[in-house]
Order: C-alpha cells, then structure tokens, then sequence
C-alpha cells in the first residue's frame, strides 16, 4: 500500500473541504488500496460524522445517514415492516462482520468485481483508460449482458443498491462549496459508454450525506439472488421486486435487476409488460422478453440471459400468488 495522508472530519463541511477520498467502513476501498488499483493522496476519515441515524419523515418514508451500517439498515423494525425487499437484500449482500462495518453511503459507491479491474497488470478502460479491456474476449462469467460498451463489461456488484432503484430512493449529497442535492438513484449510476471509469454523477469532494426512501409502496416485496454458492457471494443474477394486484390483475410493479449491467438496472418496458394483466405464465414470459430483448452475452457469461429469464418469471410467480 502507498504512503497518504490522513485527516479525520469533526463535520460535513469540513469533510466536503478536505480535498481527501472519504472513508468511512473501507470494506471496498482498503482492499482497492491494498492492490494498488486505487492509491489516493489523502484519505478523510468521515466515519465519526453524525451521518448514522434512521429518521421517519412525514410523508412515511425514511431518511438514513449515509454511515448507518448494514447491519443496523436490516434489522431497523420499520425498514423490516415497510421496506421487505431492503432488508433481505442486505441480508443477502455479506457476512455479518461485514456488514457491521458497510456504511450505507459507501455501499452505493462499490466498485466492481471484475477480476481485470482487481489485476493490475491486465488491461482495463475502468481502472486505466485507454488500456483496453480484456474481459471482452477473456474469462467474463461475472459480467454484464446489459448496458455494456466497447469499452467496458464490468457489472456494479451491490444487493443493496438494487433493492433501493426498484424503492425509487434519492441520494443527497453535499459539495464543497455548500451547494446540496437530491439525486433520484435512476439518475445517479451511469453507463460505461467511452468513459467506464466515470461510474456517477458525484462532483470531486461531493459526499453522500443521506438516502431518502419514499413512502412503503403497496404490494409484496421481494428480493431474489442466484450466486455461485450458498454462502456470501456476488449475484450472478438478482431480482428487487415489489409488485401490487389488486381484482386480479397487476396494478403497480417495480423491478429492479443486479449482476446483469454496469448499474442496477431497471427496464421501463418489463413493468409496462405487466401492469394491467392479469398474472400467468404468459405474461411472466413477455416481461422477460422484453428485459432480454437487447441482451448480449460475450462467451462464459451467456448463460445469464435465459438464466435472468427463468428467475425473473420464478419471482413474478411469487410476488403475485
């Protein structure tokens, strides 16, 4: 690990002022840094912010500080009682040492998993732009079927994150000059396009103070992850579900898809294919139609198009029962 500096913030401002990489739990970062894909000059220490509270707001939905752990996210009563599908994606995201430690800021901003990322001596557009990226070509069984580029395949490897772009939550953040905003997380990620290594829409020295949750949406929830083992692994396919029926036909869905792209990934098509119908097997099968309509896979990772098909038809089958 390189030398840096290390400043610790007494506040939001003076963190957004420090001209530093904020850590907080460092369950990502210190690993990155450790490798030497990320080697940055000053690490902020935010981890002592008063960021940690979850706070109920009088539109019913929830603000959480961006350093609430994982761990305490999950086992909230009003996140378990409102908010299934969040619970169960933290649930199913790490071990429990873990999340005792992931902040749910940091846990918006994984990095990816991508084994060319993590090798330094490998060629990769996210980690080195204009490097190439060999996982187009190479071993590629983790990667991404959607919203891929010529430049880039890598997924985003979050549970969480997906479980809050199916709850349409909003990130607010604080910039250095004082500026704050409320970022919907559908315009937070961004895609690859000819610059993979920009992954969001923060500013430098922008910091995630909090995430806001709306009101609990009506209908089950439900969240699915298929992974190489039983135990604490990185989704090959997950599925963030909440779907309503109301006289026998879907009257509300929200679906939100992780291990597939580069963000979490939501296809306004796939909902419009369901709400209104009464649920079948049939009309399961055109929703997953049209989330694998532009699918494309690049060798090892084929399986994942009709493997996100079976999955998604098996959690409508659930969610609507």
């Amino acid at each position: 690990m390189k030398t840096f500096d290390y400043a610790r913030a007494a506040s939001v401002e003076e963190a957004v002022q420090a001209g530093g990489r904020f850590i907080a739990g460092g369950t990502n970062l210190l690993d990155l840094m450790k490798l030497q894909v990320e080697t940055p000059d000053k690490l902020v220490d935010i981890s002592r912010l008063d960021l940690d509270r979850i706070e109920e707001r009088d539109d019913g939905g929830l603000t959480i500080g961006a350093l609430v752990p994982n761990s305490d996210l999950a086992a909230d009563p009003r996140v378990i009682a409102k908010y299934e599908v969040l619970s169960r994606a933290l649930l199913a995201g790490a071990s429990g040492q873990l999340r005792n430690k992931a902040t749910t800021g940091g846990n918006l901003l994984q990095r990816t998993r991508c084994y060319y990322f993590y090798d330094t001596a490998a060629g990769c557009n996210k980690r080195a732009p204009g490097s190439g990226c060999e996982a187009i070509g190479g071993f590629n069984r983790i990667h991404a079927v959607l919203g891929t580029s010529d430049q880039c395949i890598a997924t985003h490897p979050g549970d969480m994150p997906v479980a809050m772009r199916a709850l349409d939550a909003v990130i607010v953040t604080q910039a250095p000059g004082g500026d704050k905003r409320r970022i919907p997380i559908a315009d937070f990620y961004r895609l690859p396009g000819d610059t993979p290594q920009v992954e969001n829409v923060l500013q430098r020295g922008e910091l995630i103070t909090h995430v806001e949750l709306p009101a609990p949406p009506a209908g089950r929830q439900v969240y699915r992850k298929v992974r190489d083992r039983a135990s604490y692994a990185f989704a090959l396919v997950s599925i963030a579900g909440v779907v309503a029926v109301e006289d026998g036909r879907i009257a509300a869905a929200a679906l939100a898809f992780g291990g597939l792209a580069p963000m979490p990934w939501r296809d306004e098509a796939v909902e419009a294919a369901l709400v209104g119908q009464a649920p079948s097997d049939d009309v399961f099968a055109a929703a997953a139609d049209a989330l694998v309509k532009d699918a494309r896979g690049f060798g090892s990772n084929d399986f994942k198009i009709p493997l996100v098909r079976r999955t998604l038809i098996a959690t409508l089958r659930e969610l609507t029962r």
